[in-house]
């Protein structure tokens, strides 16, 4: 119940009171800037842009002086701003992604 509560309430980096799993995973990898870029353009492109400029979705563009790693992980994987969906990567492809956004 209090997993489904937090979930509810948009808290679910936090299971029981400890940070997630899944995005200290996520944090301890090194991510590949080139892979992040395949991914961006295959799965992001088409709402931010081929640039990250924006398009349908924000631009990009400096991204990581806004947000932070966590804010970002939280922001790909939540769907929580419509019309952007939820996506579950696996840790390092979320690492790549990350490693290619703080390269914007």
């Amino acid at each position: 119940m209090v997993l489904l509560s937090a979930s509810l309430l948009g808290v679910g980096w936090y299971y029981f009171g400890q940070p997630d799993p899944y995005v200290n995973q996520v944090l301890s990898l090194e991510g590949d800037i080139t892979q992040g870029h395949a991914i961006f353009q295959m799965n992001c492109a088409g709402c931010h842009g081929l640039e990250a400029d924006g398009r349908v979705g924000p631009s990009l563009l400096s991204v990581s002086e806004h947000k932070s790693k966590r804010s970002l992980i939280r922001q790909v994987t939540s769907g929580q701003t419509p019309p952007m969906p939820q996506f579950q990567p696996s840790p390092q492809v979320m690492a790549d992604l990350l490693s290619y956004l703080e390269s914007l």
